[in-house]
Order: structure tokens, then C-alpha cells, then sequence
């Protein structure tokens, strides 16, 4: 259940009310695709840079280790041993990231494994199966993400399948979770909205999904190549046509700048790679902008990362000692990198909260934007 606390212009203010506890939003979810946050972090970790949910994937766990495997060890909640929200994406982003690896019908998806080429098949029906089966939180809808630059009619095709694909989730889901065998009986469905740069499509879309009256709603298919200024238009004409007393996800965006964009535009829900991408390649988030932490600048660096910042990298170590692992490619480097650009988000999103509670939440917003904009030239380079 999502209850709406405040709202400033279109941006919420809300609570998610799950099985496994209560969101305050809007939120970022912690990436671990395979069940593990990249850069050796753990669940406890996660616990202490204040993480409230964590996103896995179902196709990466569909192939390994596999879903029935994680379904016997008592489901991912247990395996990852993580007992606070968890967001499984429903593999349909695979249909976009595997392009050479798939083949696309009615019925679903043929795939070659990544891993060792094996043919898999994926529909809806699956999809639903599997998440069932790793017990998530929330489940996404099995859907295509067609390319932002796919012509009109491949995209009308694609939007079309994704609707009749959704009821079918939505049917399937309803039976899984009717089963004494489930191990997570409540386990939520969230619909995804398509349409790639045509916003009649998009608005077309968001309309007829949320007839289906869904546990909350995805705007999927953008930051896959498209300029920022048309990610920002989508969202202000479809956003408005997705439920306002459900939650709306953003799918896999973003910068720090993206999502301070998207919750002025009504969306609650964040995921994206960025902050652990970066964080193993020695690129870190302040308040100031980012650093790259490779530069000879900082090898005499005493100073933590931020100062002031809470993490467990700020607390107790310097940019030098961070620079000199990074350079000796010790894991321990990626690792309070990756801790502390998590923890950045993290407290992001808790300080766009309580903005939000304050009623200031417009200028915090250009606060924000204008300090992480004085990054400088000189950490642009990886020396």
C-alpha cells in the first residue's frame, strides 16, 4: 500500500507499505544484479549506508545460480541473507542488453545464456515464475524495452506485446501467489510503461496499464541513449498519467542531477549502477562534485573524501590511502569507493526527504545541482 504524505508541486512525498517493511520514498535501490552489490559489499554493509531496498535481477539469477536452487536455500531474502525490501527486475531489460542474443515472439524471448550460450526461454509466464520463486519483494513485469531510436511502428508493435504481456503477468502472479508452495504469497506486481521518444505512445500506454490497477508503475526504456532533455519531456507527459496513489519507478537512472530531476516530476522510486560503476574505477560523488581519485592530486591527500561525510570510508581513511589501493588494484580501494558513492545516494535521497517534509524541497534541489557542478577540470582525467 502507498500512502502520499506531502507533495510539493508533482513531487512526492510518500510510504510503501511491503511484507518486508516500509519504504519511505522517494528512494534509490541498491544495484546487486547477481544478489551481491559489485565492489565486495555486503548485506550488513548495506544496513549501514542506509540501504532500504536492494535490486537483483531475474534473468543473471535465472541462470546462476538458479532460481529453483535459491527457492530450496528459503528464497533470495534468506540466500543473500537481507531482510528488508528487495526489487527483482524482471529480465525484460535482457531483451534490450542481449540484442544479439534473442529472438522476440509472442510468446516471449528466446535467449542464448551470456554465459555459456545454453538456450533459455523467457515470457511472461516465466518471469513470474522465477521471481515467485526467488520470493522478492516486488516483481516487474516481463516487457520489452525497444530502442530509443526504433521507428514508430516497431515501437506501436513492441508497446502492444508489452500490454498483452503484462496482463499475463498480472494473471500468473495472481495464481503464484495462490499457491501453498510460495514461499512470499504477498508478493507485488509492478507494471512497466514503454513507448521509447514518442509521447503519445508513452501517455497511450501509461492509460491503458494503469487500468490493470497494479501494485505501482515503471517508466522503463530511457537513459538507453536518448539526450536528458527528452528523458525530462517523457516523464513530464507520461508521469501524469500513471496513478497517483501508487508509486512510480524510474527505471535505471541515474546521476544524482537525474534523479533530482525525476522526484520534481512526480517519481518515487530510483535504481542505477552509476554509484558502483564508479565507484570501482576510483570515481567518487561529494557535494562538490565528483573526483577521480586516480589523479596525482590526491596522493598527498589526507583529507577523507567528503568532509563531514558519514560513511565508512570517510570516517576513518584519506583520499591518499584511497588513491594508493586503487593504484595497487588492492579490492579494499573499490570497496570504500563503491561504499562511500552508495552512501552519497543514500543520503541523497534522505535529504531530498526531508526537504520534502520541510516544504523547501525547491531549493535544496538548486542548492544541490549548483555544488556538484563545481567540479573541477583537473578530475576529469585519469592520470
Amino acid at each position: 500500500m502507498y500512502k502520499l504524505l506531502k507533495q510539493e508541486g508533482r513531487a512526492k512525498r510518500g510510504e510503501f507499505h511491503t511484507v518486508h517493511g516500509v519504504i519511505q520514498t522517494p528512494v534509490f535501490m541498491n544495484v546487486g544484479t547477481v544478489a551481491a552489490i559489485k565492489g565486495a559489499v555486503s548485506t550488513q554493509d548495506l544496513k549501514e549506508i542506509g540501504t532500504q531496498v536492494e535490486l537483483s535481477n531475474t534473468y543473471h539469477l535465472h541462470v546462476r545460480p538458479g532460481d529453483e536452487i535459491i527457492k530450496k536455500l528459503g528464497g533470495l531474502h534468506k540466500f543473500m541473507v537481507w531482510d528488508r525490501p528487495i526489487l527483482t527486475d524482471s529480465g525484460g531489460f535482457q531483451v534490450f542488453s542481449l540484442a544479439g542474443l534473442r529472438k522476440i515472439k509472442e510468446e516471449g524471448v528466446y535467449f542464448h545464456s551470456h554465459i555459456d550460450g545454453k538456450k533459455i526461454f523467457m515470457g511472461p509466464e516465466e518471469s513470474m515464475q522465477i521471481q515467485s520463486n526467488l520470493a522478492s519483494t516486488i516483481a516487474m513485469a516481463f516487457d520489452e524495452c525497444p530502442s530509443s531510436v526504433a521507428n514508430r511502428s516497431y515501437v506501436e508493435d513492441s508497446v502492444a506485446r508489452t500490454t498483452r504481456w503484462l496482463s499475463r503477468c498480472k494473471k500468473e502472479l495472481m495464481r503464484l501467489n495462490g499457491l501453498e508452495t510460495t514461499i512470499n504469497r504477498s508478493q507485488m506486481l509492478f507494471g512497466i510503461n514503454q513507448g521509447a521518444i514518442f509521447e503519445d505512445i508513452r501517455i497511450d500506454h501509461a492509460k491503458a496499464i494503469s487500468e490493470l490497477d497494479l501494485d505501482g508503475y515503471a517508466v522503463g526504456g530511457l537513459a538507453v541513449g536518448e539526450s536528458h532533455e527528452q528523458m525530462y519531456h517523457i516523464l513530464d507527459v507520461t508521469v501524469p498519467c500513471l496513478p497517483k496513489d501508487k508509486p512510480t519507478y524510474l527505471m535505471g537512472v541515474g546521476t544524482p542531477a537525474n534523479i533530482l530531476e525525476a522526484v520534481e516530476r512526480g517519481v518515487d522510486f530510483f535504481d542505477c549502477v552509476y554509484p558502483s560503476r564508479n565507484g570501482r574505477h576510483g570515481h567518487v560523488y561529494t557535494n562538490q562534485g565528483k573526483l577521480n581519485l586516480f589523479n596525482q592530486r590526491y596522493e598527498l591527500d589526507a583529507k577523507p573524501i567528503e568532509q563531514g561525510c558519514q560513511c565508512p570510508a570517510c570516517r576513518h581513511y584519506s583520499r591518499a590511502y584511497i588513491r594508493h589501493l586503487l593504484k595497487a588494484k588492492e579490492m579494499l580501494g573499490m570497496r570504500l569507493c563503491v561504499l562511500h558513492n552508495l552512501y552519497f545516494y543514500n543520503n541523497m535521497m534522505k535529504e531530498i526527504r526531508d526537504a520534502l517534509d520541510a516544504g523547501r524541497f525547491q531549493s535544496y534541489k538548486q542548492e544541490k545541482l549548483y555544488g556538484m557542478a563545481q567540479q573541477t577540470a583537473t578530475d576529469t582525467a585519469r592520470i
